[in-house]
């Protein structure tokens, strides 16, 4: 049997699960491909999130900003916008019911908000993991969530924690119906909203134990960073590339 077989078996899964996540060390692409493919992790259960640095944390740029400037507030900096954009004519205002339709809008009109970008799609998080040129990193990663293990918990805190805002207790998933010129349909793309200052890897680990029976509810893949153009050139064979995902910029605009 291929080593590449053995990653996240069950007796991976139980040596490796370290409080609801996993973190996979991959070589290569193809070692990555053959994961995604033979464990079905393409298959609709997960999302996904590139980042070009393992020490990023996954949380907003609107959680960046705050903690950066000791800024506290988010809500008042949404009323902001609301007041700002009105008479733009591409706000469908009759479908923002909600503060969090409110913040997927503004993120469109490049508003720092407390939501987080990922994708349905393994491979063109894998692109936004190694686009960008970036020699002083050793790997990369890709993160993998659980849409449906989050719900669960989520369900849970509500049922344990009754009165208490939901801002406060849980990550949701937002997929908006609505979508600004296709940029969010040109990625196969959907937020998660987490507490103000919790990240998801945070919350995730606060809350692992909420699960049950389901075991890994984040799984992080890192691959070297020297395998970058390599990586690039087998996403653009699959027409994943700048001017797929970034259509808005005209594609060579991206680099």
């Amino acid at each position: 049997m291929k080593e590449e077989n053995l990653i996240l078996t069950q007796d991976y899964i139980n040596s490796n699960l370290n409080e609801g996540i996993i973190t996979v060390d991959l070589s290569s692409w193809e070692e990555f491909l053959c994961l995604i493919r033979e464990k079905r992790l393409h298959i609709g259960n997960y999302i996904w999130r590139g980042q070009r640095s393992i020490d990023w944390l996954l949380e907003s740029k609107l959680e960046r900003t705050l903690k950066k400037f000791e800024i506290n507030g988010s809500l008042k900096y949404l009323e902001r916008f609301k007041y700002g954009v009105r008479g733009e004519q591409d706000l469908e205002y009759e479908r923002l019911d909600s503060d969090d339709d409110w913040w997927a809008a503004g993120q469109n009109h490049s508003l720092f908000s407390p939501l987080l970008e990922w994708t349905s799609s393994p491979f063109i998080a894998a692109f936004y993991a190694f686009y960008k040129d970036d020699d002083n990193r050793d790997k990369r990663v890709i993160y993998s969530f659980a849409p449906r293990i989050v719900n669960h918990i989520n369900n849970k805190l509500r049922l344990e924690n009754f009165g208490v805002s939901e801002d406060d207790l849980l990550v949701k998933c937002l997929n908006p119906l609505f979508d600004v010129n296709s940029r969010l349909a040109d990625r196969s793309g959907l937020f998660t909203k987490s507490p103000i200052g919790i990240d998801i890897e945070q919350w995730v680990r606060k809350n692992f134990s909420l699960a049950g029976n389901y075991k890994a509810i984040l799984l992080k893949l890192t691959l070297p960073n020297d395998k970058r153009i390599h990586i690039l050139n087998a996403l653009n064979k699959m027409n994943i590339n700048p001017l797929t995902i970034f259509p808005e910029y005209q594609g060579g605009l991206k680099k």
